[in-house]
């Protein structure tokens, strides 16, 4: 757990003012994978592990950044195309000051210290966590505000082009409008969302980290991003009034199958079929249905990793593992893939035994120590009062 009092204190001592904190959350998806690129839904939540931003103008052209957790510092202006280098970090800061401008909003120059408690590349968000609280220290700093739809677009557009990933709208929203005690059925065409009641009383949320790292940029995650597009240009010459794989149910897929290169077949068969499970776990999270629930998620990852082939052997093995414990529900991959974490409903009883379970027999199979941490939910971005 981040320590606000040390943040503050480092920050005094650093740049001789008092900041002002600015935070949002990492998130987990309980299911819809890869289907918000494909302008689908996506059912996540935010979790109670948070990226907070100390910030405090400067009266200059410049940002300075500490990350308190890589003990490194760095600095661009505002008034220099910013050139991507090796410290990756960097980038998704001043790719959101570039994009604010870009979006007509003056930026002011300011001193930063970060410190976060999301893991980074497990595949809980926490680069859209420092994006967005990032982005919201800017706008409060220079006085201007935004629309929170377009702050999400604005973080989601700062990883395009300054990080390299085409990543979905999912992450940004998410850590953006969440609410605690809630999940979040986004529809990523409209940006439209319904906050989702977590009905699931006596039962918790534990992530497993594989500690096997990925990074989305170099990965195959814009490869497959590329081949669901290959599959709707393909399949537009028969189904002509369709925008994006979301608009495809799943007897028209079948009909067209014939149409599509194998690889390319199973790919938008993994989309569309995780849109509708997608929508089921929606209705059945409402109900409190957490059989249904669990099933669904089954589905989805035995689909990511037929289907669409980005999970990984650890990951698989982690699941396999959780569903011979007692009192899981359910169990899957979660994020981008090839690495990263595993997302499970667990009987709120089981917690410690599902822990101690996974605990021992992905290390004794591995040789690696797994992540393990039952979350609750959180609100979205927020300045901290403190």
């Amino acid at each position: 757990m981040v320590n606000l009092d040390n943040l503050t204190d480092q920050f005094r001592r650093r740049y001789g003012k008092t900041p002002r904190v600015f935070s949002a959350p990492g998130r987990v998806n309980l299911i819809g994978e890869h289907t918000d690129y494909n302008e689908g839904f996506v059912l996540p939540i935010a979790i109670d592990r948070r990226t907070y931003v100390a910030a405090a103008a400067n009266d200059s052209e410049a940002v300075q950044v500490q990350s308190n957790e890589l003990n490194e510092a760095e600095t661009f202006s505002l008034r220099s195309p910013y050139v991507s280098g090796k410290t990756k970090w960097l980038g998704y800061i001043a790719g959101v000051a570039f994009e604010l401008e870009k979006a007509g909003l003056k930026v002011a120059g300011a001193d930063l210290a970060i410190s976060s408690d999301v893991p980074i590349g497990a595949g809980l968000s926490s680069s859209a966590a420092l994006e967005v609280s990032a982005a919201s220290a800017f706008l409060a700093l220079s006085e201007q505000n935004l629309e929170i739809k377009a702050l999400a677009l604005v973080a989601q557009k700062a990883e395009h082009n300054y990080v390299g990933t085409r990543c979905g709208i999912m992450d940004q929203l998410t850590v953006t409008v969440a609410q605690k005690f809630h999940a979040l059925l986004i529809d990523c065409r409209s940006l439209d969302w319904d906050h989702i009641e977590m009905n699931l009383p006596q039962t918790a949320v534990v992530i497993c980290n594989t500690n096997v790292k990925h990074d989305l940029a170099t990965s195959a995650y814009n490869q497959r991003r590329s081949e669901c597009e290959q599959a709707v240009r393909l399949l537009h010459k028969n189904l002509p009034t369709i925008q994006a794989l979301r608009d495809v149910s799943i007897d028209s897929l079948e009909k067209q199958a014939k149409e599509l290169p194998e690889v390319i077949y199973r790919r938008a068969r993994h989309i569309v079929t995780e849109n509708a499970r997608t929508i089921e776990a929606a209705n059945a999270l409402k109900n409190g249905e957490i059989e249904t629930v669990g099933r669904l998620m089954a589905a989805s990852h035995q689909s990511l990793r037929d289907d669409f082939e980005v999970s990984s052997p650890e990951l698989d093995l982690m699941v396999e593992i959780a569903g011979n414990c007692r009192g899981v529900f359910g169990s899957r991959m979660t994020g981008g893939g090839f690495g990263g974490c595993t997302v499970n409903l667990v009987s709120s009883a089981e917690v410690e035994s599902f822990s101690r379970s996974i605990n021992h027999e992905y290390a004794a199979r591995t040789g690696i120590r797994p992540d393990i941490y039952a979350v609750g939910t959180a609100d979205g971005v927020k300045e901290i009062e403190y």
